[in-house]
């Protein structure tokens, strides 16, 4: 009967080490994602897509928080390696960015690409949490991950105009 009940323990402790694994790794994907707002909207010159960029960025800056809330209720804090990694790997993207010709499509493109990762994160971490009974982390996955669908539809619905401005680049 001991044997059961502290299989159980652990098996609950490891359920638990894997929600706050995913909650940080959200979180450090949200942050990254903020990195890569700040290029795009540098290098976005058409108002109304960059209108688009800075609502998303004010959403990104929601959701980091939403998720950071959460680690903070499971008692943990964000990992410093993966945010370094994270925000190294958007320092790169941005410096590159920079360089590279036609950006309206390549910004497209990554951002398109970028939004079905969170997304994606985001219905794996609602089923972490909600086989660990967090109802709280997955409605903020759900909340995130519903922002997250809005932000690729407008893209895709953005499509034609993208490429204009590619062509025109």
């Amino acid at each position: 009967m001991a044997t059961s009940k502290k299989n159980e323990q652990t098996q609950k402790q490891s359920l638990e080490d894997q929600l706050i694994k995913h909650i940080d790794e959200a979180y450090a994907m949200e942050q990254n994602v903020l990195r890569m707002l700040d290029g795009m909207i540098a290098t976005t010159d058409d108002r109304q897509l960059r209108r688009q960029l800075e609502h998303h960025k004010k959403e990104t800056e929601r959701h980091a928080k939403r998720l950071n809330e959460r680690l903070d209720a499971h008692g943990a804090t964000p990992s410093a390696i993966k945010e370094a990694a994270g925000m190294l790997g958007a320092l790169m993207k941005g410096a590159i960015d920079l360089s590279r010709p036609e950006k309206p499509g390549r910004n497209a493109r990554d951002g398109f690409a970028t939004e079905h990762m969170e997304i994606a994160s985001y219905e794996l971490l609602e089923r972490v949490a909600k086989l660990a009974g967090d109802s709280k982390t997955a409605a903020v996955a759900r909340e995130n991950r519903k922002e997250e669908r809005e932000m690729a539809r407008k893209i895709a619905a953005s499509w034609d105009k993208v490429a204009e401005l590619s062509v025109e680049a």
